[in-house]
């Protein structure tokens, strides 16, 4: 019976391994290959989306990743062809970049941001990029789909930026919005910047919508303290929204009121009243 033991031993430490490598050299070798997949697999530059839509005045931005499947070290210069006034950089970390000094089966991710010329018409365009080193050049073809552009204008409707209000007194003033893009505004809210004290109300305060080419007509209903001195002033009005924003910038002239302006002759009047009068008791003594 003694005799026996070892190899009973034996039976379940063999049996152990069995299990063992059944159940746990997969997990092993789930684990190492990531640490071979960096020099696994050929040279690709690649992009997570290759089409992307935005308005002219936004930025197309793509998220790519360029691999040197090579078992040498390369430079890859980054290019890329684009229609006439269009603009491209590329991004790694933050910093801004035109070519990548990469180590033999390592990967880097580059992101990509194109701006269209502001006339570009709504279309898509085809933007090939390449990433050309000493013995390779990749090719990655984006796309870049423009829906139109966006836009907003501010004006008065005479195009009359200066206006005269007396202190303490009230001026109301049109201020005409207008979409100058092609595609439809949302949510347009107005906003001011006005001397301390001075108070604005505006009629509509938000646009709901405004849709291309067309233009709503806005009232300022502005309040001067009173006791203002004399003088010019600036008062600012701006309108903000997701895609689109812009400002008007007035010049005010305020000026003293009629009514204070009688107080103060009267006072010098009285004034001088009093003074003749004392002088006809009081100087023949």
């Amino acid at each position: 019976m003694l005799s026996a033991l070892p190899f009973n031993r034996f039976r379940l430490s063999g049996r152990f391994a069995f299990f063992f490598i059944i159940f746990f050299a997969p997990s092993l070798a789930t684990i190492a290959q990531p640490l071979n997949e960096a020099k696994a697999g050929p040279s690709a530059f690649t992009a997570k989306l290759i089409n992307i839509e935005a308005a002219t005045n936004e930025v197309f931005r793509y998220s790519t990743t360029l691999h040197n499947g090579t078992k040498k070290q390369a430079i890859y210069e980054l290019k890329a062809t684009l229609p006439e006034g269009w603009v491209v950089s590329y991004k790694v970390e933050g910093n801004q970049v035109t070519s990548l000094n990469m180590d033999a089966g390592k990967s880097q991710e580059i992101a990509v941001e194109i701006n269209a010329s502001a006339n570009a018409s709504p279309k898509k365009y085809n933007i090939p990029l390449k990433a050309v080193s000493a013995n390779d050049t990749l090719l990655l073809k984006l796309e870049a789909v423009v829906k139109g552009s966006y836009g907003v204008a501010m004006n008065t409707p005479s195009g009359r930026l200066s206006e005269e209000v007396s202190s303490g007194g009230h001026k109301d003033l049109q201020l005409e919005v207008k979409n100058s893009g092609t595609l439809a505004l949302n949510n347009l809210e107005l906003s001011s910047q006005l001397p301390s004290g001075w108070e604005v109300r505006f009629e509509p305060a938000k646009i709901s919508k405004l849709e291309a080419g067309k233009s709503v007509t806005v009232t300022a209903f502005l309040k001067v303290p009173d006791k203002t001195i004399a003088g010019d002033y600036a008062a600012t009005f701006s309108l903000s929204g997701a895609n689109a924003n812009t400002q008007l910038a007035f010049r005010m002239f305020v000026k003293t009121s009629l009514l204070s302006g009688w107080i103060g002759i009267l006072v010098i009047v009285l004034a001088i009243g009093s003074v003749y009068y004392l002088i006809r008791k009081y100087g023949r003594r």
